[in-house]
């Protein structure tokens, strides 16, 4: 559920800002003036953390002493091949292909321009920077999901297509001590006050836990992350801080990756956890991630921009582009087999592909507002999903409904439960078979991508379920 009470202004996406260079790959590799820069400017800083982030969303990387920063600007950073063949628990996916086939060979890893950041919830004085992943010929890594995003955005822009893009994260504060022991329960304000009911809305807790929202915000800043609104959601110690629009998807989709460690790094040193974990409670509502896309040309015009009703033809041919490519983007929007739980009628996690102007009971939602910030909304993916993935699969199924000018379903009045009946996969194995058969995610991400990613989940997936857990041993041990 999205909870719209505002301390600041919404995200909206107007006009995009063209001032800037002009466009590169969008792998975007920094140069080592920017690491001097920083170095001359941060005298303090001891230690440097590297990472990328892997197929299931996880960041992994190295500690670099000050004395090694330059050289990994100038010539980046080496780390096997098997780092993006992990399942989320880190073990080895041997059939991938990226491990004994290629002894486990180092790729090159660069760092990604703009991401040197001081990182204030470090008690050592510290900063970080993201890496992308290359192979011997210069080629970016088909392994690196970041390198599927920028493959998506640069087929936008050869159509003439600029997309611009904001993510949502909602997010779960969790009790620090009872998640060390394993069990999730709502935090204590540092008033004392634990919230345990649904509280739709609730100003009290944006005081309650204002010490902690106030750090989170002025570790944004100097992370040079756009935190914008701040929103109080349906279930105790639920929240989500909106991310302004960037007129680089790519960087949109980095800024994601950046703010779930900083607010997890946040929520550590004041004693809570931060989770993104699509359904932690079985009782209260998930967490999901809402991405908000227009496209622009290259003066910067909002091409989705129109006061027709319906929006305008290219705005439509994007959301029956989302609507035909759904079912088959699950197993991206929804990687996990926690990510399954959310989906429940009148739970704001969608059963069906629909559309509407301004309505959150469908899963495309355009928005209200003035013409000229037009944009849509794609309302499925959890905040677990990986948001380089996510949003190159929202971005790519745009361009799969534009090239082939279809036309969507009506657009939904009223609720949308009750009207688009439950056609998407609702499991974590049929999500993945659907996805396997997939050919618009193996055209779009990559074949080898793609491939990856499903092996990898394919193997999670059984790993998950040959574990006997508690309730196997509660519901079956006495009755079968």
């Amino acid at each position: 559920m999205t909870a719209w009470f505002f301390i600041l202004s919404p995200p909206a996406l107007p006009v995009a800002d063209m001032s800037g260079p002009s466009f590169m790959s969008a792998a975007k590799i920094a140069d080592v003036a920017e690491a001097e820069a920083f170095l001359a400017a941060n005298s303090d800083v001891v230690q440097f953390e590297c990472f990328l982030t892997d197929c299931s969303g996880v960041q992994r990387g190295k500690i670099l002493r000050r004395s090694e920063l330059l050289g990994a600007y100038r010539a980046g950073r080496p780390l096997p091949c098997s780092v993006l063949s992990l399942d989320i628990k880190g073990a080895d996916v041997e059939e991938t292909g990226l491990l004994w086939e290629q002894g486990d060979a180092d790729r090159m890893c660069r760092p990604v321009a703009g991401t040197l950041v001081r990182s204030p919830w470090r008690q050592a004085p510290t900063a970080q920077f993201l890496l992308t992943s290359f192979e011997g010929d210069g080629t970016g890594s088909a392994s690196d999901p970041r390198h599927a995003l920028a493959r998506v955005v640069d087929e936008a822009r050869s159509l003439g297509f600029r997309p611009v893009a904001a993510v949502e994260l909602e997010f779960y504060l969790i009790d620090g001590r009872a998640a060390a022991e394993g069990r999730v329960v709502p935090p204590a304000a540092p008033n004392g006050f634990r919230q345990t009911d649904l509280q739709a809305y609730l100003v009290q807790d944006l005081s309650d836990f204002s010490e902690f929202l106030e750090a989170v915000y002025a570790a944004a800043e100097v992370a040079g992350l756009p935190a914008r609104t701040l929103i109080s959601e349906y279930s105790p110690g639920q929240f989500e801080i909106v991310l302004e629009h960037r007129d680089d998807a790519l960087r949109a989709a980095d800024d994601a990756i950046l703010w779930k460690r900083l607010v997890k790094g946040v929520a550590e040193r004041h004693g809570f956890v931060a989770t993104f974990m699509a359904k932690p409670y079985e009782a209260f509502a998930g967490s999901g991630a809402h991405f908000h896309v227009s496209l622009c040309d290259e003066a910067g015009n909002n091409l989705f921009a129109g006061s027709e009703p319906e929006g305008n033809a290219l705005l439509r041919h994007a959301i029956a582009g989302l609507e035909a490519t759904m079912a088959e983007s699950m197993a991206i929007f929804a990687p996990n087999a926690n990510s399954f739980r959310r989906f429940k009628p009148n739970s704001y996690a969608p059963l069906g592909p629909a559309w509407a102007m301004d309505n959150r009971s469908v899963p495309i939602r355009v928005t209200g507002g003035p013409p000229q910030a037009r944009h849509l909304e794609q309302r499925v993916a959890g905040a677990d999903a990986n948001p380089y993935l996510a949003l190159a699969t929202v971005i790519a199924g745009m361009i799969e409904g534009i090239e082939a000018k279809r036309e969507p379903s009506k657009p939904v009045t009223g609720n949308g439960y009750s009207q688009v009946p439950p056609s998407l996969p609702r499991f974590w194995p049929e999500a993945l078979r659907r996805a396997r058969s997939s050919d618009f995610l193996k055209r779009r991400l990559g074949e080898r991508l793609t491939d990856i990613y499903l092996t990898i989940k394919e193997t999670e997936c059984d790993r998950f379920f040959a574990e006997v857990s508690d309730r196997d041993i509660h519901w079956y041990l006495r009755l079968a």
